[in-house]
């Protein structure tokens, strides 16, 4: 389970920014073509979190859709899979989301009530 890894490089870099403060929340986005499962990185990231400044944090996902546009007809098509065809039959494309692992946002605990 790569997730775990991947738990443990966010919580690292994460934690390393936030300076020993304590992190709230985590925001990540998702490619869906990124080979990551949303569920099993909760969990990886409720384990790698244990004992650092991040906690009890609450990990949000946001799932970004996979879109691609198409070199040949210049159509913008979002895919299930990584070789998705556009409408038009062609496979030549650029994709324009769909792979990404980012931390977009963390917050601190500032103490003050939610």
């Amino acid at each position: 389970m790569h997730e775990l890894a991947l738990a443990e490089s966010i919580v690292d870099m994460v934690a390393e920014h936030a300076a020993s403060r304590p992190v709230q929340r985590i925001t990540v986005e998702i490619g869906a073509l990124a080979c990551v499962m949303p569920d099993a990185l909760r969990f990886c990231f409720g384990l790698a979190a244990t004992g650092t400044v991040l906690e009890g944090a609450r990990l949000e996902i946001i799932e970004v859709k996979a879109a691609a546009r198409c070199r040949a007809c210049g159509d913008t098509f979002f895919q299930d899979t990584f070789w998705a065809a556009c409408r038009c039959g062609e496979r030549d494309f650029e994709r324009l989301s769909g792979e990404e692992l980012r931390v977009k946002e963390y917050e601190l605990y500032t103490g003050a009530a939610e």
